[in-house]
């Protein structure tokens, strides 16, 4: 019913800069939180940034004020601008966000459900 589709990874430089895009679509009544994640090769996936649907954001300590996330609901489209890129950094991103279906709305209920995207690859080199 709903899918999260994340676009714009790719192999750049250490100090240069990546927007990703994260498109929801289905079955959407209403996005509630957005968040971007990412897993490196042999580690946990590990929260980078989130933003609640009020517009507070919460980062990982080792990408504030590099990266910033941002949404526009009216595209139902969620934002992660990566600057000053490390190698570090090098990870699959992926979006998710609370979503409340149509169908649930309709029949009353409020409750949200969490989807992924499949992941888009960000390669940063030294």
């Amino acid at each position: 019913q709903v899918e999260l589709v994340e676009s714009g990874g790719g192999l750049v430089q250490a100090g240069e800069s990546l927007r990703l895009s994260c498109v929801a679509s289905g079955s959407i009544f209403s996005i509630h939180a957005m968040g971007w994640y990412r897993q490196a090769p042999g580690k946990q996936r590990e929260l980078v940034a989130s933003m609640s649907s009020g517009g507070r954001t919460n980062y990982a300590d080792s990408v504030k004020g590099r990266f910033t996330i941002s949404r526009d609901n009216a595209k139902n489209t969620g934002y992660l601008q990566m600057n000053s890129l490390k190698p570090e950094d090098t990870a699959v991103y992926y979006c998710n966000a609370d979503i409340l279906l149509n169908d649930d709305y309709v029949y009353g209920s409020l409750e949200t459900n969490t989807y992924w995207g499949q992941g888009t690859q960000v390669t940063v080199s030294s």
